[in-house]
């Protein structure tokens, strides 16, 4: 099929989720066009079957915000009618759904039929997507996509609990590489961050509020207290300057590395010992997915889709938001003997498998095929 993707190019996990999934289309046959303003970070190497087209937004002194919405219709428009794309698939309702619609309207003018799915990922449903700005627009849009996607069971009952939702919503969770993020550490990287043996922690997001940055840096030093650790934060955002303030208050800069955005992601994975996420909501935790993947267990907050993926107990232990005591009490447990820690890696391991991308990847494209097959019959070929 020749598939048309629409995402943001970031670190966040939409546009990782995006983007891993068009790279794993491709691998299976499949022709990919990405279409965003500028190359997805995940999107690296050559591939003959995937296609990048950027969305190029004219600015002029007449718009005070540069209409991005009406330039990505219309280059939606041009790579559908130009590359005899099958369908679109749509990563984050905002604006993607609704520039999905305004293209789909524009080609059936044409005579140009395309069916469009989107996939719900978090934040456009729990925080942006409510706002009062963007939520009929948000309803509308995902109301006339033919195909819709959750990422977790939450993430579908708080669409549904939010909007008005006339059709059904598929869950398809996000997934990992397993075979990718499987490395054996190396041990010369791990000794230059962790010299004297210590755990290594991690932490990996796009640093908003809602990631709580700062439980992070206070789950450390209580842990550290008690077991010598080292802190990696790997990522940018906001909430940095705040957070390099914190540590330099608490006095933990020896201790706590801010290595920025980071793209071989699985390198990092494969040292860490205890991966923290002490998140305000996650829709699914993809980070936590790609941690466990590496063999790291996780402590997290019991929000959204992470307990299910997260068992307490087992691969981890999920306290409550702002809960900082007992977040370092779980990872206090899960690193302070080796049996337990390699009973709680072993775990992680055994539940990212139920994620592998082998797994995932195929429900999509029977989701494809089934829209596909169904929007011909109905629409390109009524009877």
């Amino acid at each position: 099929m020749n598939i048309g993707i629409v995402c943001y190019p970031t670190f966040g996990g939409s546009g990782v989720l995006a983007t891993e999934l068009g790279k794993a289309l491709a691998e299976k046959n499949h022709t990919v066009h990405f279409i965003t303003y500028q190359q997805p970070v995940r999107l690296t190497g050559f591939r003959a079957n995937i296609f990048y087209h950027e969305v190029r937004v004219p600015t002029y002194p007449l718009f005070d915000y540069p209409p991005y919405e009406s330039a990505l219709a219309s280059t939606m428009v041009d790579v559908v009618k130009n590359n005899n794309i099958d369908l679109l698939h749509v990563h984050y309702a905002i604006p993607h759904a609704s520039a999905a619609y305004m293209a789909k309207q524009i080609l059936e003018k044409g005579g140009r039929y395309v069916p469009v799915i989107t996939t719900l990922h978090g934040t456009d449903i729990t925080l942006v997507g409510r706002d009062k700005t963007y939520a009929p627009v948000v309803a509308f849009s995902i109301n006339h996509s033919d195909a819709i996607t959750a990422v977790s069971e939450n993430l579908k009952e708080e669409t549904y609990k939010i909007f008005n939702i006339e059709k059904d919503i598929q869950v398809i969770y996000n997934f990992v590489d397993v075979q990718r993020f499987r490395k054996k550490p190396i041990d010369a990287f791990r000794k230059v961050i962790a010299p004297d043996n210590e755990r290594i922690i991690m932490h990996a997001s796009n640093f908003r509020k809602i990631k709580r940055i700062e439980d992070v840096i206070y789950i450390f030093k209580k842990l550290n207290e008690t077991i010598p650790s080292r802190l990696l934060l790997v990522g940018d955002g906001p909430e940095r300057p705040m957070a390099e303030a914190l540590c330099r208050e608490l006095d933990l800069c020896d201790d706590i590395r801010f290595v920025g955005k980071q793209q071989d992601m699985e390198e990092i994975f494969a040292i860490a010992d205890l991966f923290l996420l002490p998140s305000e909501y996650e829709s699914f935790g993809l980070s936590a997915l790609e941690a466990m993947a590496g063999g790291a267990p996780v402590v997290a907050t019991n929000v959204g889709g992470l307990p299910e993926i997260i068992k307490q107990g087992e691969n981890g232990y999920m306290g409550k938001v702002g809960d900082v005591d007992q977040m370092a009490q779980y990872a206090i447990d899960i690193l302070k003997d080796d049996a337990t820690f390699l009973k709680f890696r072993e775990n992680a391991r055994k539940q990212a498998d139920r994620f592998d991308i082998t797994r995932i990847v195929p429900q999509y494209e029977k989701l494809y095929e089934q829209l596909y097959e169904s929007y011909c019959k109905t629409v390109c070929n009524p009877v």
